[in-house]
């Protein structure tokens, strides 16, 4: 039976702020911007983008897995992370902030684990700091050995082995003054020696919500991921033994060959708690690894990593990591750091808490007047407002569906992002919204899903609305036609496909949206009236999110999950994206359907 998880917090929607508050506050060394609650950066307090002759090394990703990876901000490893919120990928607004905050003329690292959000958002937050002048590179970390290679474009997760590549790459090669080329080198090369897998004894609960019994008593999870997605296989509990020697034959498979370790080979061993694991149980772990490492595999133990790295809130497990180390690295490794969770001393000097957000040198604005909601709508205000509300209302309405749905097939929060969303949208259409100028509403709704929407849903959103901006934009006429909405649909969708990659077929919002655009496309080229195309383009969207059911995940976490599960529920985004569309199509119909 599922109950409300029992957590130590205040308000669950400011766990993360207030880990910062206390993590600053028990770490003198370390300072965040003052920019919360949206921009969450935890960066080295010695350290200042005008002054800093040095690559910056930035790391980051969703709350929940400490203390990864603000722990690890300090001299010899992180310059800075990126906190999202749990579970959550950081936005690009706060990445962004980051990136101008420590990085100097030599330029800064990304080291991003592999996930979907973290890839788009680190990746376009890039893109917008190379187009401001920074020298920036980008290393994507994918250890996860736990399950066979994935068609599709997902790859594999990054975890654990993600703190050795910063310690190893933060803590030397770019202390050593190396230049980005070099360092970013050097990252990709560790990347590729390390692989790890996991096993749990429990699903993590997230706060606020509802403790999972997915894993019923005497069971445990091989490869369950770190944000309490399906894992290869659930089993019988074995004695730690057995399950050290299976997780050790899989990531050291001869068959999938995920790490080039031979018989003869050095290798460091991490053993990693999940967040409810006992250090007792983590050193049992690690004592039952070096015999086998050495005996049946034939290598050499070098080091030996055992503690909390890399958890999963409260989750009860443990992960191993096992990466080949020759001198060079282990030089790396054993290189002094002043990161609180390696972890270091601290001295008495203490410096501000925190420090201001920094901005671009020259911030461009639309004009010199703030937007504002018209005192009189026209009647293409009425309608867009109608349309608004309704898509943001039917989202609300579908919240604790969408986390049921998604606590089957992804981390369980989809539900709460898109209501996150949609209550924003509500909230800043009463003061903000442009509501008479199409084109700058749909960018302001853009700009209200990017302040309040983390993980993937936030980033897709805010790419199809900036789409639908700049396609409207393109038209001189004050009143947006049938035909260039349904352009600008189509152009939201090809954005949304070539910055996320997935198109028709992979389980995602787009087998909503697509077949919707195809049939509003072709209703309005046959002559129907724009009001009845848009409500028969919604029925297609209702079918081609229910037939999500029917696919097998070609992108984000749902790939990890067996075809069985996933024949089971439609996938959350999709039908969000039909609940909105749907609704919205169904309020302009009433509007121009005669009483």
């Amino acid at each position: 039976m599922a109950f409300q998880g029992k957590k130590l917090i205040n308000d669950p929607n400011d766990v993360v702020t207030e880990f910062i508050e206390g993590l600053v506050e028990t770490y003198p060394g370390l300072q965040y911007l003052d920019g919360f609650p949206q921009i969450k950066v935890v960066l080295r307090a010695d350290v200042s983008s005008s002054t800093y002759d040095k690559v910056a090394v930035i790391s980051g990703g969703g709350s929940g897995h400490e203390p990864a990876q603000s722990g690890y901000v300090g001299e010899g490893m992180l310059t800075a992370a990126i906190c999202g919120d749990v579970f959550a990928s950081p936005p690009v607004d706060s990445i962004l902030a980051g990136i101008r905050a420590v990085t100097g003329p030599p330029g800064c690292l990304l080291i991003v684990t592999n996930y979907t959000g973290d890839r788009l958002n680190f990746g376009l937050a890039a893109e917008q700091a190379k187009s401001e002048g920074y020298k920036v590179e980008t290393v994507i970390v994918g250890d996860d050995c736990a399950l066979p290679p994935r068609g599709g474009i997902t790859g594999r997760r990054g975890l654990a082995g993600t703190i050795l590549i910063h310690k190893q790459i933060a803590g030397a090669a770019a202390a050593a003054g190396l230049s980005l080329t070099e360092v970013a080198a050097e990252a990709k090369r560790a990347a590729e020696m390390v692989g790890t897998m996991g096993v749990a004894l429990s699903v993590c609960t997230l706060p606020g919500q509802v403790t999972s019994d997915r894993l019923g008593p005497g069971k445990m999870e091989l490869g369950l991921g770190i944000h309490g997605e399906p894992g290869a296989a659930v089993a019988d509990i074995q004695p730690v033994d057995v399950v050290v020697g299976h997780v050790l034959k899989q990531i050291l498979s001869s068959e999938t060959k995920y790490v080039p370790i031979t018989r003869g080979n050095g290798v460091v061993l991490m053993i990693n708690g999940l967040g409810g694991t006992p250090a007792m149980e983590l050193m049992i772990a690690a004592g039952k690894a070096v015999p086998r490492l050495q005996l049946e595999h034939g290598l050499a133990v070098d080091r030996v990593y055992t503690g909390s790295f890399m958890t999963s809130l409260d989750m009860a497990g443990f992960s191993i990591s096992v990466m080949k180390a020759d001198e060079a690295i282990l030089q790396l490794l054993d290189a002094p750091t002043r990161a609180p969770y390696w972890p270091v001393g601290v001295d008495g000097h203490r410096p501000p808490a925190k420090i201001p957000v920094p901005v671009p040198t020259s911030r461009l604005t639309k004009n010199d007047e703030p937007l504002s909601r018209p005192q009189q709508l026209n009647q293409q205000g009425e309608v867009l407002e109608a349309a608004i509300e309704a898509a943001a209302n039917a989202v609300i309405k579908l919240k604790d569906s969408l986390n049921e749905w998604d606590g089957k097939v992804g981390d369980g929060d989809c539900g709460s992002t898109m209501f996150r969303g949609a209550t924003a949208i509500l909230e800043d259409m009463k003061k903000y919204y442009p509501l008479n100028d199409a084109a700058e509403t749909v960018n302001e709704v853009g700009s209200s899903i990017r302040r309040v929407m983390g993980g993937t849903s936030g980033i897709i959103y805010d790419i199809f609305f900036k789409a639908a901006y700049a396609q409207l934009k393109a038209s001189s006429h004050s009143v947006i036609s049938a035909k260039q909405w349904a352009d600008a649909l189509e152009a939201s969708i090809a954005a949304v496909s070539k910055y996320g990659g997935a198109r028709a077929g992979y389980r995602t919002l787009l087998d909503a949206l697509i077949p919707a655009s195809e049939v509003l496309q072709q209703n309005l080229s046959d002559g129907v009236h724009p009001s009845t195309a848009f409500v028969l383009s919604s029925e297609a969207a209702l079918a081609g999110a229910e037939s999500t059911k029917d696919m097998q995940a070609q992108a984000g976490r749902s790939t990890y999950v067996s075809e069985e599960i996933l024949a089971t529920v439609p996938d959350p985004g999709a039908m969000a994206a039909a609940s909105w569309y749907r609704a919205a199509a169904l309020a302009v119909k009433e509007i121009y359907t005669p009483c």
